[in-house]
């Protein structure tokens, strides 16, 4: 990692609510495209050696992402993001909730709130996500907060890939 990127992540478990702020050497547009477009999110999100595999993304209003983490002896763990809201570069909101196969939620979910900026070159992204059940973020907290920071590691060094094409 880039230590004079900035990078943030704190959990309010009173708010139920982590906050991750994270830099990126890479301009908005391809930052934007990381968290928007499957088939660059599916060579990222997934933190090693799990990989991730989109089955379907609409990415609209009321559009959904159906996807799974895949582990290497081939479990899948299926999930479901429906997205609420769109501002074109800069903020996307959405409902993330694990499913089954058949893309039933298992809820409660969460609410992830993305917003992006950028300043000469270096595109910050914050991102706000709360959780609709203490309980449910207490059972996930340490291995999404180990596979959280594992995912923005590999976007960063995928971004470094792309930002050379």
């Amino acid at each position: 990692m880039n230590p004079n990127l900035f990078f943030d992540f704190t959990v309010d478990k009173s708010a139920k609510t982590v906050y991750i702020t994270r830099e990126f050497a890479a301009d908005l547009s391809l930052v934007w495209d990381a968290f928007t477009k499957a088939e660059i999110i599916d060579q990222w999100i997934a933190p090693k050696p799990m990989v991730a595999k989109t089955k379907y993304q609409e990415f609209k209003m009321g559009g959904k992402r159906f996807y799974a983490m895949i582990s290497p002896d081939g479990q899948a763990r299926w999930a479901i993001q429906e997205y609420t809201s769109i501002t074109p570069k800069t903020n996307f909101k959405m409902h993330n909730a694990f499913a089954d196969e058949n893309e039933k939620p298992e809820l409660p979910g969460s609410k992830w709130d993305h917003t992006f900026s950028e300043k000469n070159g270096t595109t910050k992204v914050s991102i706000t996500i709360y959780n609709e059940s203490l309980e449910r973020m207490e059972r996930i907290l340490d291995g999404f907060t180990q596979g959280m920071k594992m995912s923005l590691s590999n976007l960063e060094n995928l971004l470094t890939i792309l930002s050379k094409k």
